[in-house]
Parts: C-alpha cells; sequence; structure tokens
C-alpha cells in the first residue's frame, strides 16, 4: 500500500494538485506495479519562507533519499 507525501511551494490550484497526485500515482503503479486502488496520495503546501526548514529536514537524512535535491540553501 504505497503513499507518497509531496511537500511543495503553496500556491498550486486544486485542479494542479490533482493533476500532480494522479501524476504521482501512475508513477507508482507503473514502477512498482501496485493497483490503483492500492496507491495514495497527500500533497502538503509550503509558504517559500518556510522552505529552508524543510529543506534542513530532507537532506539531514541521506538515506532516505533516493532522489536528492539539485540545488542547495
Amino acid at each position: 500500500m504505497p503513499h507518497v507525501t509531496l511537500q511543495l511551494y503553496a500556491g498550486r490550484s486544486d485542479a494542479e494538485k490533482a493533476r500532480i497526485a494522479d501524476a504521482l500515482a501512475k508513477a507508482v503503479m507503473e514502477s512498482n506495479g501496485s493497483s490503483e486502488d492500492a496507491v495514495s496520495v497527500s500533497i502538503e503546501d509550503v509558504d517559500p519562507a518556510d522552505w529552508l526548514q524543510l529543506y534542513r529536514s530532507i537532506t539531514a537524512r541521506p538515506e532516505r533519499l533516493y532522489k536528492p535535491p539539485g540545488y542547495t540553501m
């Protein structure tokens, strides 16, 4: 039962978030053979002013990063 949590800059519309969630779910289904009913996606808005704090928490656990950010802060 894969669950994907995406954190991104706040400001996307619900329609944009739905398209992103569908694309993520499809990628998970195609890459590991999960059924559509098994995959869930949540999207968390992050205020740009809070991104540095999030960045630090992301990069603090490199063993969990399979696709690290291509930028530094």
